[in-house]
C-alpha cells in the first residue's frame, strides 16, 4: 500500500536547543487541497509570517495538536526522550488517527511514547520541515505556541529576557544567568545554566541510589 493513500500527519518540534522553557511538538494532518502560500520551515519565516500561517493552518487542517515536555521533564529523561514524549503526545491528541507519521529529523518516535498504540507507520525525514508541507505546518504551530509561552514566562521571570531570545543561549541570556542564576523554568542539565561545580553536584543528585 503506497503512503500516498494513507492519512498522514507531519510532526516537528520547537525549543529543543533552548536553555529554558519546554520543548513543544506539533502534529498536523492537512487536507488534499489547501491554500497556505509561503508554507515552509518555521525558522525561515519571520514572526508575522509564522503568526499569519498559524491561523490559516488551524483553519484549514483536518486536525492539529500540540504536545509539551516541561524543563523539569527534559532534566529527568534527557532532551531526546523529552522531545519524543512531546511528539507522542501531539500524535495521540489528534482527533483523527493518522496511519502514517512523517517525523522531522533522522529518528522516528519510539513506541513507548505512543503509549504502545498500534497502527502507526513512520518515516523520519531529514530537513522534512523544508520538504513536507505537513511537517512545515507542524513546525509553525509548535514554534508560535512556544514563542508566545516564553513571552508569558518573561512576565513572571523578568530578569532573563525570555521575550527577546525565547530561552535560547544568547549572550543576553547567558549574562543574565551569571548575574541571577537559573529560575524554575531553566533546564538545569544544559551547559551554561548552572556554574560547573553546581552542575556536577546536580548530576550526582540525579543518579539512582544517590
Amino acid at each position: 500500500m503506497g503512503t500516498e493513500n494513507l492519512i498522514t500527519a507531519g510532526i516537528d518540534e520547537a525549543g529543543r536547543g533552548c536553555l529554558a522553557g519546554p520543548v513543544v511538538a506539533g502534529a498536523v494532518i492537512l487536507p488534499e487541497e489547501y491554500d497556505l502560500p509561503g508554507l515552509t520551515d518555521s525558522k525561515k519565516l519571520d514572526e508575522a509570517a509564522r503568526d499569519r500561517l498559524a491561523v490559516e493552518i488551524k483553519k484549514q487542517a483536518v486536525c492539529w495538536a500540540l504536545g509539551v515536555s516541561r524543563a523539569q521533564v527534559v532534566d529527568q529523561i534527557n532532551i531526546l526522550q523529552a522531545t519524543f514524549r512531546a511528539m507522542g503526545r501531539s500524535v495521540l491528541h489528534l482527533k483523527v488517527k493518522p496511519q502514517m507519521l512523517m517525523v522531522d529529523g533522522n529518528k522516528t518516535i519510539p513506541a513507548p511514547h505512543l503509549n504502545g498504540v498500534a497502527g502507526f507507520r513512520q518515516e523520519a525525514v531529514v530537513k522534512g520541515d523544508l520538504k513536507i508541507p505537513a511537517i512545515s505546518a507542524a513546525s509553525i504551530l509548535a514554534k508560535t505556541f512556544r514563542d508566545k509561552l516564553m513571552v508569558q514566562l518573561a512576565k513572571r521571570y523578568a530578569a532573563y529576557g525570555f521575550e527577546i531570545h525565547k530561552g535560547y543561549g544568547t549572550k543576553v541570556h547567558l549574562d543574565a544567568l551569571k548575574e541571577h542564576g537559573p529560575c524554575a523554568v531553566h533546564r538545569m542539565t544544559f551547559k551554561g545554566v548552572l556554574p560547573e561545580k553546581k552542575k556536577a553536584k546536580q548530576e550526582r543528585m540525579c543518579l539512582p541510589g544517590i
